[in-house]
């Protein structure tokens, strides 16, 4: 069964609505999938959280629910939001729902991601931006893509006067103590995944780092190999 994947770098970007840049891209992506099971686990007021993706995804002609175990199945796509990556992971782990969306996913349920959700279908969760306000047992994610994503991935401006490090060194830093590549992802970019191939779409580009070597500049319509 053919893997479809969605990875979105965010689910706004500036002066735009909820998932405003990517409708017509979910659209083309859902194709004839009419139903939805979200995952709002990232942010603490969940019960808000699924009002707010009902709504939007309602006015797109699409129906909602919450993501549950005995529930679920391949016939509707499961979307995972963004908000706090160890918070969502953490969740993940404690309601033993990692092994079901992984097994959905191989059935070809697609799966989108929004941030920490697009974080959560990498390997791990090593290359999120969040803080650790919560200790997952694991940061072992749900490995639906053999790389690590860097979502929001931003470019030192010109004459920025930031004193840390920046988004690069990080990514640089993780490649020192591992081998996993990692995209990093700019707002209003996204990764459409289906076989063994993965094409970068949306209204920004994104950077591949791989150890080793220098990081490479990925333009739209650009694919990363799943193997």
């Amino acid at each position: 069964m053919t893997r479809r994947i969605l990875l979105l770098s965010s689910s706004t970007v500036n002066h735009g609505g909820y998932l405003d840049y990517a409708e017509e891209e979910i659209g083309d992506f859902l194709g004839q999938i009419r139903k939805i099971l979200f995952v709002p686990f990232a942010l603490y007021d969940r019960a808000n959280y699924l009002e707010r993706v009902k709504d939007r995804f309602n006015r797109m002609g699409y129906e909602v629910d919450l993501f549950a175990k005995g529930a679920a199945h391949k016939d509707a796509a499961v979307f995972i939001g963004g908000g706090n990556t160890f918070r969502l992971l953490k969740a993940l782990y404690d309601l033993d729902l990692l092994a079901t969306i992984r097994d959905l996913v191989a059935e070809g349920a697609p799966y989108m991601g929004s941030s920490a959700g697009s974080n959560v279908a990498c390997p791990t969760i090593r290359t999120t931006n969040d803080m650790p306000i919560v200790q997952p047992p694991s940061f072992d994610a749900l490995g639906l893509v053999p790389f690590q994503i860097n979502p929001h991935y931003l470019d030192v401006g010109p004459g920025s006067t930031h004193m840390g490090e920046t988004r690069e060194e990080r990514i640089e830093q993780f490649l020192e103590e591992n081998e996993m590549p990692v995209v990093g992802l700019r707002e209003g970019a996204w990764l459409r995944v289906e076989a063994e191939e993965s094409r970068l779409g949306g209204i920004a580009g994104a950077r591949l780092f791989r150890r080793g070597r220098s990081p490479a500049e990925l333009e739209r319509g650009a694919t990363i190999k799943m193997s």
